[in-house]
């Protein structure tokens, strides 16, 4: 079975999506997000969406849903690299994708993360080089 990887980089868990998300993977994604985020104790997920040129209202519905139970569970997350056509695709289905923070690239989407969560605890080297999938 086909799996998106979910790279964990200290307090962070990074997506990035390199292949059109058909809906069990999607749903699949969803659920294993959701997974880390509880198992590892994330306070941020940066999803990279660049390599996206159509999100339909379902994809719509699922980065909303991962953004909110995540936000549940104590993470806060971020969509990076949203192609404009995704962006008028999105307002014109209604999505607002609530709970969801957007910025330009990873690198701007990390520094949003950061600036949004305190991270005031030291960072554990031997965390940073974990990954899953």
């Amino acid at each position: 079975m086909e799996k998106i990887p979910i790279l964990r980089m200290g307090k962070f868990l990074l997506v990035t999506i390199q292949i059109d998300l058909y809906d069990r993977l999607a749903l699949n994604l969803e659920s294993d997000l959701v997974q880390m985020v509880s198992k590892t104790a994330a306070k941020g997920v940066l999803i990279d969406i660049s390599a996206l040129s159509i999100v339909d209202s379902f994809m719509g519905r699922i980065i909303g849903n991962i953004g909110n139970m995540s936000k549940i569970l104590g993470a806060e997350t971020v969509v990076v690299g949203m192609q404009p056509a995704v962006a008028i695709t999105l307002i014109e289905l209604g999505l607002e994708l609530k709970g969801v923070h957007t910025s330009l690239n990873v690198e701007r989407g990390m520094d949003l993360l950061r600036s949004i969560i305190d991270l005031d605890e030291p960072e554990n080297d031997e965390e940073d080089a974990d990954s899953s999938q």
